[in-house]
């Protein structure tokens, strides 16, 4: 070998002068790939070591899941009772039908005839059972609730077939019951499957896929003291779901709290009773198209609610057992108005023109701008012409077509006299811009036009037109400028309470609330406290009072309010009062205003709306130290001589456990 010639590799390539080399560049190369592959070595040995080690117990549990059930065991909602402490709503309890999709059959088609025939047994559609498997789909291992409160038939069937349903399984569960039927459903309302929406806005607050929630009345308002905490409880089960074990029990359920409300129950009943006596009252006096109403009972020193009844109702029972022609008037909007819509609250939902029981809130007003001295006398005539510009002006005309002679304002108020009170609306229209809207103005601080904080979902703000409302309610097409002027008869009709006012029940409950308690608007409200037993059922112990909010000082004058006592005093005890048929001779004092208001309704095969008499009565008692408001209104009911008085009458009856005797009304 030639010296200087390398041992160290393979023999020379002719096509180069020198051998190959280990050059730095190449060690660099190779140093690199070992620490590469090093690295991925031990990034997998590390990550083996986790999966074994570290996660170990963590895939254990897993895997424990897969044959271990972890069982819901339901809590019982709270018990709803009236101010003395009956049961207005309690707890029975019932079987639930639940379905575990991981236990289903593997085959879609085997899956699909045994949801058919769970279809079948328990009413629920198919469509519905496949919704409620889609929306927890991510989550197969937790039970899908089917049904609830089947029937015991139903029970025995599923029992007696189990092999023909894997994963569905039977749970216990409770119910809510109703020892009074239909009494109260609105204040009440009712409890249902908690929504996929509501479930993301309140998983925060511990509610679970499977929870029933309220869902309207109290049950909605109070659920998160009513519902109670779920407990829980752990089986094992076979690879077919199967249990393979006895039910161990792994965190106690804790019931929900007592709510009391402000109600009592015998006011509520009659109430309810009332309604139907009033619309019967209607269809005797030939208004045969009185079907439904409301009546409003408040303590007008504090708020507090002491029925709130509304008619037509429902039973909230329904909803307990998911009947679909049963549910049907309160779901479908064509039973709904064949129904006349029995899920409305209408003594908190609805606007309706308050005709001549507005009456006191004009000559209020009128008495604070200083247009009228109360015992200064004005025309009571058939006709009031407002002034035209052409000469020709436009004629209101009064209920009664015979009066013509000068009164003063409790006067006034007693025989309710339409054209006193044109007069004040017409001289409301002739103050100057500067002015403002002393009657509006007067109507808001009374409660008007905006709800009044009651603890019930679904209250209506009602409406009182202005001129700035006019304009921009009647902005654009198909109206015109002249649909935007503020025209004097505005102000006339809004003056006795009609036009496109709007007021609710308890909005004119709160305002007699006013005229009764001396000038502070209180804020109504129907929950009392909430409470847990204890050894003494008289003395539960209180969790929460939530009691009367402090009332509002309206600003209005004493003085002025005297008159209008007076005057409504009179209209229940005059021989000219427009009640006085009614309330003349009861032995208890007292004070109200009838009202009689056009409303055009939309009837069942009729093309176009019928202008209809909305049946008021408005008043308090007794005279001189009110306790109780109470406010009727009868949809198309006539006068409100003749329906609503005497409705509210049957709950003064109630409430003061004495019987009046009705002679002849004298109407408006």
């Amino acid at each position: 070998m030639p010296e200087g010639r390398s041992r160290r590799f393979l023999p020379g390539d002719p096509r180069v002068e020198e051998p190959y080399r280990l050059t730095p560049q190449l060690a660099l190369r190779v140093g690199i790939l070992g620490a590469v592959a090093l690295a991925i070595f031990a990034v997998l040995f590390l990550r083996l070591w986790a999966l074994q080690v570290l996660s170990a117990n963590k895939y254990r549990a897993e895997a424990n899941n897969n044959r271990v059930r972890t069982l819901l065991i339901e809590a019982p909602r709270g018990p709803i009772l009236d101010r003395y402490g009956r049961v207005l709503v309690g707890n029975v309890p019932g079987t639930r039908v639940e379905l575990w999709p991981a236990d289903l059959p593997k085959s879609w088609p085997a899956q699909r005839a045994e949801l058919r025939q769970l279809s079948t047994v328990t009413g629920v559609a198919l469509s519905d059972i496949l919704k409620k498997m889609r929306d927890a789909a991510g989550d197969p291992l937790t039970p899908i609730v089917v049904q609830y409160g089947i029937h015991p038939d139903q029970i025995d069937y599923i029992a007696e077939h189990q092999t023909q349903f894997p994963g569905v399984q039977l749970a216990e569960s409770y119910l809510r019951t109703y020892p009074n039927q239909a009494l109260a459903a609105h204040i009440l309302g009712y409890v249902g499957p908690i929504t996929e929406q509501e479930y993301e806005a309140d998983r925060k607050l511990g509610y679970q896929p499977t929870d029933n929630i309220g869902q309207a009345g109290v049950e909605s308002e109070y659920d998160q003291y009513l519902r109670g905490r779920d407990g829980s409880a752990q089986m094992t089960v076979d690879a077919r779901g199967r249990p393979t074990s006895s039910i161990v029990p792994t965190t106690l359920q804790r019931p929900g709290n007592t709510l009391r409300l402000t109600i009592d129950i015998d006011v509520q009943r009659a109430a309810e009773k009332a309604l139907k006596y009033g619309i019967s009252l209607a269809h005797q006096n030939g208004e045969w198209a009185a079907d439904g109403g409301a009546i409003v009972a408040m303590d007008p020193r504090d708020g507090s609610i002491i029925a709130l009844a509304s008619n037509p109702t429902y039973k909230p029972s329904v909803y307990v057992s998911r009947d679909p022609k049963k549910l049907a008037p309160l779901q479908e909007a064509a039973v709904a108005a064949k129904d006349n819509y029995p899920a409305i609250d209408r003594a908190i939902s609805v606007g309706y023109p308050p005709g001549s029981t507005w009456k006191p809130v004009t000559a209020l007003a009128a008495m604070e701008t200083r247009i009228l001295q109360p015992y200064s006398t004005l025309l009571c005539s058939p006709t009031f012409t407002v002034p035209g510009q052409t000469g020709k002006g436009e004629t209101f005309t009064n209920w009664d077509p015979y009066v013509n002679q000068w009164i003063d304002l409790p006067t006034a108020l007693a025989e309710s006299c339409d054209t006193y009170f044109y007069q004040l609306g017409y001289k409301f229209y002739l103050l100057p811009p500067s002015e403002g809207h002393p009657l509006q103005n007067w109507a808001s601080r009374f409660g008007f036009g905006a709800t009044s904080g009651l603890d019930l979902q679904g209250e209506y703000g009602g409406l009182v037109p202005t001129p700035e409302w006019r304009r921009t309610h009647f902005a654009g097409k198909p109206y015109t400028a002249i649909d935007r002027v503020w025209k004097p008869g505005y102000s006339v009709q809004l003056a006795i309470g009609q036009g496109d006012l709007l007021v609710t029940p308890l909005q004119m409950a709160r305002f007699y609330s006013v005229i009764a308690n001396g000038g502070q608007l209180v804020t109504p409200h129907i929950a009392e406290d909430v409470e847990q037993p204890t050894g003494d059922p008289s003395a539960p112990r209180i969790l929460e009072r939530f009691g009367a909010q402090p009332p509002t000082p309206t600003g209005v004058d004493p003085s002025a309010l005297k008159i209008v006592q007076q005057g409504l005093f009179e209209g229940t005890h005059s021989s000219i009062g427009t009640s006085s048929g009614v309330f003349g001779s009861f032995p208890v004092a007292i004070a109200g205003k009838t009202g009689t208001a056009q409303k055009l309704f939309k009837l069942p095969g009729y093309p176009n709306a019928v202008e209809f008499n909305q049946s008021w009565w408005c008043g308090y008692g007794p005279f001189d130290k009110p306790t109780i408001v109470v406010c009727a209104v009868i949809e198309n009911g006539g006068h409100g001589g003749v329906a609503a008085a005497p409705a509210a009458l049957k709950v003064f009856e109630a409430y003061f456990h004495k019987k009046g005797i009705l002679s002849t009304h004298i109407s408006d």
